[in-house]
């Protein structure tokens, strides 16, 4: 008899459940809600509390309509029975973090701290803590901390500990109402299963956690703030799941919810890059996995421990159990096409698009992918959401440099791109040049099925063939293939994630091999690129930051 698993992935967005026949992979049924208060990042919903600049919020209510809603969705339209649905697994964006009660109940549901803003989660890209994370690293520096060198010397302002150290910092009463602060990943399994988890993914990523060492000291955490020196035993869990794990069973509060069996296996929670990893083949070394969308995050595995200068972390058996995994990422790209369509783009653009019935993203690819390489002469920086990797500076802002009276929109459409690709081309060598290599590269999410030149580019700077993952919903199927793992083989799934993905994993036949030609010259505009990315992102020029500074103090008045 054919059985089930449902994989959730939770995006910036919304949600979206899948349905997968364990035997393929193949989705029966799919389902997405659009979360109803979004991003928060101007003012609290029902409120007039305005935020401040750099804040993103969500509202926890939205992950529980997605289960509410998508769940029984798939279900109806599948005509499954509930019963064959063997286990479920979710991923998720992070660091997203919210405080709760020792219940789980978020602190924003309760009407007392509605209108606190630190009461609600802080997003991926919340970057409010910026000043938070630079104290934790310049402490973390001056006292030798080596678990620094795991994430590339330093912590971004996106994780775990700089968002909670922000609430002490500026809201000691919420800090102090909250009985636990907790990956919104590991409280949706907590609301499945009734069952408190942190999984290690998240943990390692953005929790600065070992397998091997466990969390910072508690000397280091008490040099931040006294205040924090029990936050862990306080208000976080020592107790680590490791992927694969079984987090627990829906409770009959979940399955009514979803319409599932009471019992059904939850997978312990995942991250939506990280998830993608099997689910795009990959379950060895030397093979990236560049999840390609708003942002890029760059995934490879390796056998060995090593530090990587700039990236955004490592953690054993963080991805696949047997390995060590790496991260990077850009955290501006596909924001990068949008912005540039939404401001940039002349009207005789957009109504030649029109009167073909194209979108303009495709006029422009047309446009851009009649060029030569170099044609356009522009060179562009794509830090336009500051730098992740390898400068890991969100103070870091955009360049575009080589416009003239000639230039068009396709042009700096296509510099656009190429720079992306050039921050990619970073990554990669920086990995190899620290005993990382990187042979091939497997790309998914939503810019593979968009954008064929771009692709092209990629496998042209990088001088790497890119391969494509099957599946559309990368993270989804990962996560129903984790929920396959957690139900076990006994009862109709897999004993490992390796298993798993061998059976239910595939590439598609199109890829793209470089240019020898483009490579060449791609080459050459890449050597520039390095040098101003060294000059204003290495402190040789901080005209950018100092820009920032102003632009921020005038709009204070």
């Amino acid at each position: 008899m054919t059985k089930y698993a449902i994989g959730v992935d939770f995006g910036t967005e919304s949600g979206r459940a899948v349905l997968v026949d364990v035997a393929d992979g193949s989705i029966v049924a799919t389902e997405v809600y659009q979360y109803a208060n979004g991003v928060i990042d101007e003012k609290l919903p029902g409120t007039g509390i305005r935020l401040e600049p750099d804040w993103a919020l969500q509202d926890p209510n939205d992950y529980l309509e997605t289960f509410k809603r998508t769940i029984p969705a798939v279900m109806q339209t599948s005509g499954v029975d509930p019963a064959d649905v063997i286990g479920i697994g979710i991923d998720f964006t992070a660091c997203t973090v919210l405080p709760t009660k020792a219940d789980g109940t978020p602190l924003c549901f309760l009407p007392e701290w509605r209108d606190h803003p630190h009461a609600w989660v802080k997003l991926w890209k919340h970057h409010a803590a910026q000043p938070e994370a630079n104290k934790l690293n310049a402490i973390a520096r001056e006292r030798g901390e080596d678990w620094l060198d795991r994430y590339g010397g330093k912590i971004s302002s996106e994780w775990f500990f700089p968002k909670v150290w922000q609430t002490l910092d500026e809201a000691p009463e919420v800090y102090a109402a909250a009985d636990r602060f907790i990956e919104a990943a590991d409280w949706v399994i907590w609301q499945l299963t009734g069952v408190e988890t942190r999984n290690n993914c998240t943990a390692g990523y953005k929790g600065i956690w070992s397998k091997e060492h466990g969390f910072p000291p508690k000397a280091f955490l008490k040099a931040l703030d006294p205040r924090l020196e029990n936050v862990v035993d306080e208000k976080m869990s020592r107790d680590i799941k490791f992927l694969g794990e079984k987090a627990g069973g829906l409770t009959e509060e979940a399955a009514a919810w979803t319409g599932l069996k009471p019992g059904t296996a939850v997978a312990v929670a995942n991250v939506d890059a990280h998830v993608s990893v099997p689910a795009a083949t990959v379950t060895e070394a030397g093979r990236m996995v560049i999840i390609m969308g708003t942002s890029n995050c760059h995934m490879v595995l390796g056998k060995e421990e090593h530090v990587v200068p700039g990236m955004c972390g490592y953690v054993e058996d963080g991805i696949i159990p047997g390995f060590f995994g790496y991260e990077a990422g850009q955290s501006c790209v596909g924001d990068h096409f949008a912005w540039f369509i939404e401001n940039c783009v002349p009207a005789a653009y957009v109504q030649a698009a029109a009167a073909r019935g194209i979108s303009i993203h495709e006029l422009l690819e047309e446009k851009a992918a009649a060029q030569n390489v170099g044609e356009h002469g522009l060179l562009a920086l794509d830090w336009w959401n500051g730098n992740r990797s390898v400068l890991v500076d969100v103070d870091l802002t955009g360049l575009l440099i080589g416009q003239t009276l000639a230039t068009k929109p396709e042009d700096i459409y296509r510099a656009l791109i190429e720079a992306t690709a050039y921050g990619t081309r970073m990554i990669v060598e920086t990995f190899a040049a620290n005993g990382v290599p990187v042979d091939e590269i497997v790309a998914t999410g939503g810019l593979p099925d968009r954008n064929k030149l771009l692709m092209q580019i990629y496998a042209d700077v990088t001088g790497r063939e890119v391969k494509i993952a099957a599946a559309t919903q990368t993270p989804a199927l990962g996560s129903a293939m984790f929920g396959a793992v957690a139900a076990g083989k006994a009862a109709g799934g897999y004993n490992t994630i390796q298993e798993a993905s061998a059976a239910m994993a595939r590439l598609r036949d199109e890829k793209y091999a470089p240019i020898p030609a483009n490579t060449a010259a791609y080459d050459k505009l890449y050597a520039e690129y390095v040098i101003l990315h060294d000059y204003f992102g290495r402190g040789a020029n901080d005209v950018m930051k100092r820009l920032k500074t102003m632009r921020a103090e005038v709009r204070k008045g």
